[in-house]
């Protein structure tokens, strides 16, 4: 599975830049995985394939208005994408959020809850859970001590 974690903006504090690589690198044992900064709407149609020049890739924007998922929802999300060997790209937005414009383009939109989060802490928040959907569909032990 082509799997993409995809953020606007750069990161500033050490701390989530280590988390981050952390979780990346965990990954790549379940997917072809890649974290990619972007430098704003635009780049992120590009890479998606929205903008009708490259390979289109199914774009998961998180924002407080998406679904809300449980782990186990989201394991399973992921495992409908893994079997239909479609790409992924799950996308958080600016510190600003996305403009309308770009929240109508996105094929699902996830919640990470209702309480507002810092952007770049919701990018680790997302990494541990895409993370964890892998363990619970491989079974691993990760889960289990929720």
């Amino acid at each position: 599975m082509k799997l993409t974690i995809a953020w606007i903006g750069k990161t500033k504090n050490p701390a989530i830049q280590s988390l981050t690589d952390e979780y990346l690198k965990r990954l790549k044992q379940y997917a072809e995985v890649e974290g990619v900064t972007l430098k704003d709407e635009s780049g992120l149609l590009k890479l998606s394939g929205h903008d009708g020049r490259s390979p289109r890739r199914r774009l998961v924007m998180l924002d407080s208005r998406g679904k809300q998922l449980s782990s186990e929802e989201l394991a399973e999300f992921v495992r409908e994408h893994q079997d239909m060997d479609t790409p992924l790209i799950f996308v958080i937005g600016p510190a600003d959020g996305f403009t309308e414009d770009l929240r109508w383009q996105a094929d699902f939109t996830v919640s990470l809850g209702k309480m507002t989060l810092a952007h770049e802490l919701a990018r680790v928040v997302l990494l541990e859970q895409v993370y964890r959907a892998f363990t619970i569909l491989k079974r691993h032990p990760y889960h289990l001590g929720h």
